[in-house]
């Protein structure tokens, strides 16, 4: 690693709705195997803690922890064992008893340093989790840079990622679970489609970090995927079924900082606000 770069991680993990010890054991093996490999920043999937495929609210409400609970100490703790910055997916229980779907990121002395609540809920999620209303966090954390944390679904609204670049992010880190779904042969999942435009239109690095195995039916696509600020792919995996992998790669996040495309062009600068308000609709 030179001096200027870190080494982002995406752990994709096989979890279990309800599996609360062993998904925790997951994670914290994920932690150690990527400190060991070198990594400073490691996002582990959305929802953790819990598992994804709840068969109702309940379900979820029986498993979601506080910010302060258990999931979240023993991460704390093996992020300052291993000196590494963690984002991870979070089924809480917020301070006034509603269930989030959140991620949390907690800095290489073991400090939590924010919580997000997702705030565009997919599918059954509706029924389940109550929608976050704030911005996505951007987190300095010395020496790494501008770490931003949004979820999943989130990724899909522009204007959101967009507006969390505006302020700066350098790694916009994504804990997701991606259902798997039809697509033509040769195809790369729309997902990571995504990712990459969100990377190149923004000119920021984006981690986001999938599911492995089966759960209660649902396969996950596991393509999780690492993006620098041309929207091309720095690591990613895609394979069916979807199996556990630890994905690295070494991010110049001075790059982010950047927003120019060749000598007469600056993705910012070039930006026209007073046009983009005239399409605004209801």
């Amino acid at each position: 690693m030179n001096a200027a770069s870190v080494t982002v991680a995406c752990a994709q993990l096989t979890l279990a709705v309800g599996a609360v010890e062993a998904n925790r054991a997951a994670a914290d093996h994920a932690i150690a195997q990527a400190a060991a490999a070198g990594a400073d920043v490691l996002v582990l999937p959305e929802l953790t803690n819990s598992g994804y495929v709840f068969e109702d609210a309940a379900e979820a409400t029986a498993l979601a922890e506080p910010a302060d609970g258990p999931t979240v100490t023993a991460w704390s703790g093996a992020a300052r064992r291993h000196g590494i910055t963690l984002v991870a997916g979070l089924c809480e229980r917020d301070p006034d008893g509603q269930v989030r779907n959140s991620a949390v990121l907690i800095d290489p002395t073991g400090t939590l340093r924010a919580v997000y609540r997702k705030a565009h809920l997919f599918g059954t999620e509706k029924d389940i989790f109550v929608p976050g209303n704030e911005l996505p966090p951007i987190v300095d954390v010395p020496p790494v840079g501008r770490i931003g944390v949004m979820i999943c679904y989130d990724l899909e609204f522009p204007e959101w990622v967009r507006a969390t670049a505006i302020e700066g992010v350098e790694l916009l880190c994504a804990p997701v679970n991606w259902p798997l779904v039809p697509r033509p042969d040769g195809q790369a999942p729309a997902e990571v489609i995504r990712v990459q435009a969100n990377a190149s239109v923004n000119r920021v690095f984006v981690a986001a970090c999938d599911r492995a195995g089966d759960e209660r039916g649902v396969a996950w696509t596991g393509a999780s995927a690492i993006a620098d600020p041309d929207g091309f792919l720095m690591a990613t995996t895609d394979t069916a079924p979807a199996t556990p992998a630890l994905l690295l790669a070494e991010c110049d996040l001075s790059q982010a900082r950047d927003k120019r495309i060749g000598a007469h062009n600056d993705v910012f600068k070039d930006r026209r606000p007073e046009l983009y308000a005239r399409t605004h609709t209801a």
